[in-house]
């Protein structure tokens, strides 16, 4: 196998070999007539030479590296750039331009070869570059996606392009009616002229600077639209996520991403393509004027780009590694900094202030050394970088001076051609950089998308809206573990049955069970074997709303919404008249204290109902839950923040409802004495199940449990 390829590759490179001397050959056979004719065959003959060995190469091989298609490119145009630089320069053809010489093949495929082993020690073709290509790829696609949610917004991105582009047209002529300002002025004056140059520069500023304002207006418009459209989208996904994504999910990322990377997300094409689109039309409409101006020091100028664009490329790879590496190194000492701060009890008690220091110093010394060496690329970049704009400024001076004095551009010229190149090394660092930028906002994008593109691990499309619903509700051997913890079951083999009308009253130690029994419930997770029925159908098989209005949960800590107590005693249900409030409120103990405020009603609890006592917030609550006149009613360790005669009042208020189902969690066992069924659960499972006098006859762990609490508190609370 190694033999084959092998000797495939020598193949190829013998083929490679034939195939460009044969072309280098018979371009040197072409008649020439003029010069500007030589060189558009010489540079034809270069493009197909190209094309050539690019085909040569991929038949016969079959992976090829990056760095074979480079000395391809290099050694085809290599003769073409010698031939038309030595023309420009020297106003001569050099010895080898076209002419069949072995010599001068070899000396290209040489500098060829010494350009492509300098690319690779310079910038090696590793791991991460072909990861770098598959981050361009997907930035590809994700750009694709970003333009669709931009359709409506389509208008607004069309009369910005129409006015970048008019903006840009304008602002490229201004230099040319620079120079001929003072082409005016230094020849035989004309009054007349001079005016007319003058009246088109103004009109050209003026029509700039007005298509610039339209321009940033309209892209404004549009990233501001499109800005709330992605939010309000990402905002709907987000909501219909499974409980156990936010378990796994920090809320810092979330909300990151509805801020941050949407704001990105418009960037990618408001700005960037504004940017881009803006830079890139400049840089052709430059060069054109630059080509009718003197197309000789055209070529001149454009020999900095390769140049630029090397420097940059060997910049970026050494620049980015450096800056990823100060990144990770700063995170290793503020972990130091964090880890000592909060262990500053322990560090003081085994006297380790001098060693924690001397730790933190050395991660600052590394930091300080990363640094230092990325500085210091930077300092080498910005010097090739000047030197190279210098070289090139100087050149064409030189060059321009010799034009002027053979009569091949006039002093105006020469000076609108050199406004225009000083824009033009700008326009490709612009263009150069913004690519960089437009890869990381569409990173943005991506993560966005992540989250649009999630399908929730707990379905809500469930379609079944029944006019009566019973309440009997069913577990049958359900298996349940946490997404964080999938090998730890919480729930094993569980069945248990909450008949309609009656108190079901879960105990036990903590961490058995009883609360994911209320998650399974209200459909925060799903569980992994069994099922769940409600009137003996499936839970999942309801409809999500009307699930929710049926079922109906108040927590040990409840949760409150800024707003007035009449706003959160009403939250999720659509019409609710202040008179079925006021009833809710009565049956939870609420009505009285509410009545008792200022505004009643209309007070507003604060965030998180910060303004209300812990047991006002918790009778708010029970009001919030009843006044869905719920059919199944879950009450989650309520309790423990309620006095004995509000909890008296809740319970005869519940007594009211006879046909509704209603689950209890309670740690004060005294609480559940009247249940008509109490669940003792331990390990997952059921392990006892009766009335209250019928678990204390049997004297098993319920007798056991309510003994404990009783001999711990003097009262078996």
């Amino acid at each position: 196998m190694a033999g084959s390829t092998v000797f495939r590759k020598v193949f190829a490179l013998i083929l490679a070999v034939f195939v460009d001397i044969s072309f280098f050959h018979l371009s040197g056979l072409v008649v020439n007539h003029r010069v500007f004719g030589h060189l558009a065959r010489l540079w034809v003959s270069a493009a197909l030479r190209c094309l050539a060995l690019t085909a040569v190469t991929l038949l016969s091989l079959r992976d090829v590296r990056p760095l074979v298609f480079r000395v391809i490119f290099t050694h085809s145009l290599l003769p073409a750039v010698l031939e038309t630089g030595t023309r420009v320069l020297y106003h001569e053809e050099t010895q080898c331009g076209m002419l069949a010489d072995l010599r001068c093949w070899l000396m290209c495929a040489g500098a060829s070869l010494a350009g492509a082993l300098f690319w690779e020690i310079t910038i090696p073709d590793t791991e991460d570059a072909a990861a770098g290509k598959e981050k361009r790829q997907e930035a590809r696609v994700l750009f694709v996606r970003v333009l669709h949610l931009y359709r409506p917004d389509s208008l607004l991105l069309l009369g910005g392009l129409v006015f970048l582009t008019l903006a840009v047209i304008c602002q490229m002529f201004i230099p040319f009616y620079t120079g001929r300002v003072i082409d005016i002025l230094g020849s035989q004056y004309q009054h007349t002229e001079f005016i007319s140059a003058l009246l088109f520069m103004g009109l050209y500023s003026l029509g700039s600077s007005v298509s610039a304002g339209c321009r940033g207006g309209l892209l404004l418009c549009a990233i501001s639209a499109f800005a709330c459209r992605v939010k309000a989208k990402l905002f709907g996904a987000l909501t219909k996520q499974e409980i156990g994504f936010f378990e796994a999910i920090k809320t810092g990322e979330i909300t990151s991403r509805l801020s941050k990377d949407t704001n990105l997300m418009g960037r990618t094409v408001g700005l960037n393509v504004n940017v881009l689109l803006r830079t890139f039309i400049k840089t052709m409409g430059m060069i054109s004027l630059m080509m009718n101006l003197s197309w000789k020091l055209t070529f001149i100028v454009l020999m900095e780009t390769p140049i630029t664009g090397l420097i940059q490329n060997i910049y970026d790879t050494h620049y980015q590694r450096l800056s990823l590496a100060v990144q990770d190194s700063m995170a290793l000492s503020n972990e130091v900094a964090n880890e000592v701060v909060s262990s500053i009890h322990a560090v003081r008690s085994f006297n380790t202030e001098k060693q924690e220091a001397q730790r933190y110093d050395d991660r600052l010394m590394e930091t300080h050394t990363l640094r230092t060496r990325r500085d210091t690329v930077r300092a080498v970049y910005l010097l090739a970088q000047r030197l190279t704009g210098l070289v090139m400024q100087v050149l064409m001076l030189y060059y321009g001076r010799l034009f002027i004095r053979s009569g091949q551009m006039t002093t105006g010229n020469l000076v609108s051609f050199i406004l225009y190149q000083s824009e033009l090394g700008d326009n490709i660092r612009t263009l150069t950089y913004i690519f960089g930028d437009m890869i990381n906002s569409v990173g943005a994008a991506g993560k966005v998308f992540e989250y649009l593109d999630r399908k929730p691990q707990v379905s809500t499309e469930g379609k079944l809206k029944p006019d009566q619903l019973t309440g009997d509700v069913s577990f049958r051997g359900v298996n349940f573990a946490y997404p964080a913890y999938p090998n730890k079951r919480v729930l094993q083999d569980f069945s248990l049955e909450l008949k309609a009308g009656q108190m079901t009253a879960l105990v036990g130690p903590s961490g058995e069970g009883k609360s994911t029994c209320v998650s399974l419930l209200e459909r925060y997770y799903e569980q992994q074997d069994g099922e769940i029925l409600l009137d003996n159908e499936p839970l999942k098989s309801y409809d999500h709303r009307f699930l929710h209005k049926k079922i109906a949960v108040v927590s040990q800590q409840p949760v409150l919404f800024s707003g007035s107590i009449r706003d959160n005693i009403a939250y999720g249900v659509a019409e609710c008249s202040l008179d079925e409030i006021q009833e809710a409120a009565r049956k939870a103990n609420a009505h009285d204290f509410i009545n008792q405020l200022e505004k009643g009603y209309d007070t507003e609890v604060g965030e998180g109902g910060g303004q209300l006592a812990q047991s006002e917030r918790q009778r708010i609550a029970i009001a919030r839950a009843l006044v869905r006149q719920p059919q199944v009613l879950i009450l989650d360790e309520i309790t423990s923040s309620l006095d004995p005669e509000s909890e008296n009042k809740i319970q005869q208020a519940l007594a009211s409802c006879p046909n509704q189902t209603l689950l209890v969690i309670a740690h004060r066992l005294k609480t559940i004495e009247k249940a008509h069924q109490i669940v003792l659960i331990g390990d997952g499972q059921v392990q006892e199940r009766g009335t209250h006098q019928e678990l204390m006859e049997e004297k098993g762990r319920y007798y056991k449990l309510r003994e404990k609490l009783f001999t711990e508190g003097n009262s078996p609370q």
